[in-house]
């Protein structure tokens, strides 16, 4: 397919283990920048924007073959989700009624369970796009899926600007009542993916407020102030400055992996929530969000067994996670916003991720 302002490229990416056929769809704008994705989990395999230089690499980590996605994959780039993070005990009530999850981190359940949408064959069809390409994903989530009530209908649009931004629309519906919270799982080395450590990029969050977590990385309900700590990015702070500082929110997560409350929810359109820059190669990556919160997980989990699509492998933060969401274990906390979803209502979410450079 093709547009006056780029391309959409389709290719065979291999099959899953039941024979299941993945595609990967190539977006390119007027500008050289381009995005890979993949049907299975509607994974991002690659984002590649210029540097200072205008020389292009990718900045995403991510493996070079779909088995690779299948076996050992870390939410490489992926849409998690139902819901995306942690529920508590894996387990939470809604108009009543209890619901059990599947205890896939400790006693909890994350990103959806252990067959979330991460690992969901997705069906990809090309859209227009007012400016750039786009393609929407969709995939039915049937009533029960992993625990969780209701058949969900998602549907998920990638689309790349010309101005070098990559947009992600997320809608839901059900036809009962639900929870959902969706994200994008991509590690980011805005120095390249296989450079080596991502500690020296420039981090802004635009928050006076994290969740505090306990000892297995559930938020506690408080609302802490990041003044004088470890975790106030409300100016550019090097991301490796203090995370060994051992802060006791550090240690039990052998870094950050903790959610930021945006200073600009609730927003109807997607407003500036953090700022990525990484000084050796120029490139800065600016994220504007719909949603309330943002994780910051600092690739804590990377032991330097995983070989990347770079053929290096991938060690403890190289590469870092921003994803924009509702907060962790919201349907067990009632003072966090509501991740209920209720049949005649549609979730809708937007996040911007917008690619430059310290000279532009």
């Amino acid at each position: 397919m093709t547009t006056s302002a780029g391309t959409v490229d389709t290719r065979p990416y291999g099959k899953t283990l039941d024979g299941t056929p993945v595609d990967q769809y190539v977006l390119t704008n007027a500008r050289r920048m381009e995005v890979g994705i993949i049907t299975y989990g509607g994974i991002i395999t690659s984002i590649t924007v210029p540097d200072r230089d205008g020389t292009l690499d990718n900045i995403v980590l991510g493996f070079g073959r779909l088995d690779d996605y299948l076996t050992k994959n870390p939410f490489f780039g992926a849409i998690t989700g139902r819901y995306a993070n942690r529920i508590a005990k894996a387990r939470f009530a809604l108009d009543g009624k209890e619901y059990a999850l599947a205890a896939n981190s400790g006693p909890n359940s994350l990103h959806g369970g252990r067959q979330g949408f991460d690992k969901r064959v997705w069906t990809a069809t090309p859209v227009a796009a007012a400016s750039g390409v786009a393609i929407e994903l969709r995939y039915v989530s049937p009533d029960g899926e992993e625990g969780y009530p209701g058949t969900l209908s998602v549907a998920v649009v990638y689309t790349l600007t010309d101005a070098n931004e990559l947009r992600i629309d997320y809608a839901a519906t059900t036809d009962k009542p639900t929870v959902v919270n969706l994200t994008s799982h991509s590690y980011f080395n805005l120095a390249g993916s296989g450079s080596g450590s991502a500690l020296d990029h420039l981090l802004t969050i635009n928050a006076d407020r994290f969740t505090p977590v306990d000892e297995t990385l559930v938020p506690t309900g408080e609302l802490a102030a990041v003044a004088g700590t470890p975790f106030d990015f409300r100016a550019p702070r090097r991301v490796g400055e203090c995370i060994r500082d051992g802060h006791p929110q550090l240690v039990s997560g052998r870094g950050y992996d903790h959610n930021w409350a945006l200073n600009t929810s609730p927003a109807r359109s997607p407003v500036p929530a953090a700022r990525l820059h990484d000084p050796k190669t120029g490139r800065v990556m600016e994220l504007s969000t719909t949603e309330p919160g943002v994780q910051f997980y600092a690739g804590n989990g990377l032991d330097g067994t995983l070989l990347g699509s770079s053929r290096k492998t991938y060690r403890q933060s190289d590469g870092l996670c921003l994803e924009t969401q509702h907060f962790p274990d919201s349907p067990n906390k009632p003072a966090f916003p509501s991740t209920v979803l209720r049949p005649g209502d549609t979730y809708r979410t937007t996040t911007v991720h917008r690619f430059l450079t310290d000279r532009m």
